[in-house]
Parts: C-alpha cells; sequence; structure tokens
C-alpha cells in the first residue's frame, strides 16, 4: 500500500470513531466509560497515525517537493494543538461537563486537518514523489505503527 493510500486509511478509521462518539452523544446514551474507550481508541489511532507522519512522511513530501514546506510545518502545528487536546482528554474524567465539549473541538480539528491533506497537499506530493517511493515509505510507515509511542505528548509535534 502506497504512503498516501495508508494515511487516508487512517483517516477513514479515524472518522469511523468519531461518527460512533457523536452517535453515542446524540443518543445520550454513551455511559462515562464507553466514552473512554471511545476517546482512548482515538488516541491511539492519532498519536499514531501522526508518528508516522511527524517521522517518515513529512520529511520525504518536504524532501521531495520543497514547494510543500509551508504545508509541513502549518501541519506539524496543527499536530501541536491536537496532541495536547488527546492528552487533557486522556487525562480528564469522562463525566467531566467539558469532556463532550473538547471531544468535539479536537473532531473539528481533526477534521479541518485531514480535509486539508486529502484536498490540497496529497495531489502535489503524489505527484512530486511517484508510485514506487510512495510505496517505499507506505511500508516504511506500516512498519514504524509498532514504534509509535502511547502518549501523544512523546511525539515531536508536542513541542513544536
Amino acid at each position: 500500500m502506497d504512503a498516501i493510500v495508508l494515511l487516508k486509511e487512517d483517516h477513514k478509521n479515524v472518522e469511523k470513531l468519531f461518527k460512533e462518539y457523536e452517535k453515542a452523544t446524540k443518543d445520550d446514551k454513551a455511559t462515562p466509560a464507553a466514552k473512554k474507550r471511545l476517546v482512548d481508541q482515538v488516541v491511539q489511532e492519532l498519536t499514531t497515525h501522526a508518528y508516522i507522519e511527524e517521522t517518515i512522511f513529512y520529511p520525504a513530501a518536504r524532501k521531495a517537493v520543497p514547494d510543500t514546506g509551508e504545508h509541513v510545518l502549518e501541519s506539524v502545528e496543527e499536530h501541536h494543538v491536537v496532541v495536547w487536546m488527546l492528552s487533557e482528554l486522556m487525562n480528564l474524567d469522562p463525566s467531566d461537563e467539558r469532556y463532550d465539549a473538547k471531544m468535539m473541538v479536537l473532531m473539528e480539528n481533526v477534521r479541518h486537518h485531514v480535509e486539508e491533506e486529502e484536498q490540497e497537499w496529497f495531489p502535489e506530493v503524489r505527484k512530486g514523489i511517484g508510485r514506487k517511493r510512495l510505496q517505499e515509505l507506505g511500508e516504511q510507515m506500516e512498519a514504524a505503527k509498532a514504534d509509535a509511542p502511547s502518549d501523544p505528548l512523546q511525539l515531536m509535534s508536542a513541542s513544536a
């Protein structure tokens, strides 16, 4: 699987978790424990995804397509906001009145980030990198998922 396809699959998986959270909170049937389980999955998925982007994809894209450097810098800043929100959600009691609001803001931030990547940036990168290199990067990224930290504050973007 090429790197962009892999990242889009990750985006779909996270969006599915977001929809589950929205449905659970809309129906007002979600227990605090159920919300916590979904948030824990979101934290894991997004932390792993950000790790492979920051350590493998962004540097490779920036090198192959130098004109996208500004996008990489903006993306790292967006990750910075997201990882701090993830760490706050990890440590917040799911029955706290701010829990749902914090999760909604997280979802808005991530959806904005995904839309920019998929609509504006990925097509440029695909043209600039080429199929063979995207395949290599995809393999590296898939293997690197096992090395991702569990704490979002251990990501490079946390201190960016």
